[in-house]
């Protein structure tokens, strides 16, 4: 007799940015930028100098900019669309993108327990973190309201 088995169902597939250059080794100060930029982002290191982003409106403009900066100081630089083969999971991935998020949120959240608290500087690193939030983590709103908490009530 043949059984058929439910499936449970697959995980959903994302889109995906890689960045991929080259710049001259010397000097290093455009080695130096680039790699800053890319941690800005929040851009994750697949191999050697291949960077990966979630697709989106945002990180494609970022990447487009940061290939034509890259060229113009006389490297070379691709960006590329992509997505897993159908039946690979991508979830190592996406949690390379969020366990630095969260880490970053739950820092604000105990720095917000502080007795002296700057709030100014806290609500500049949370405009930090939630802009590489790329998978909307449930801590985001803990930390906004949290911080709204701490200003007395008043709005982001």
């Amino acid at each position: 007799m043949v059984t058929s088995r439910t499936r449970p169902p697959a995980a959903p597939q994302h889109n995906w940015l890689l960045l991929l250059y080259k710049v001259s080794p010397r000097p290093t100060a455009g080695r130096v930028y680039v790699w800053r930029k890319l941690k800005r982002l929040g851009a994750v290191l697949l191999h050697d100098a291949v960077w990966v982003l979630p697709d989106t409106p945002r990180t494609r403009e970022h990447f487009q900019w940061l290939a034509a900066e890259i060229v113009e100081m006389g490297g070379e630089a691709l960006v590329w669309e992509s997505r897993l083969v159908p039946g690979a999971s991508d979830d190592a991935l996406v949690r390379q993108f969020v366990e630095p998020t969260e880490a970053a949120y739950r820092s604000l959240l105990k720095g917000l327990k502080q007795k002296e608290v700057d709030l100014a500087g806290l609500s500049q690193q949370y405009q930090q973190v939630k802009q590489r939030d790329y998978f909307q983590s449930g801590l985001r709103a803990q930390v906004r309201e949290a911080l709204i908490s701490a200003r007395g009530g008043a709005g982001e």
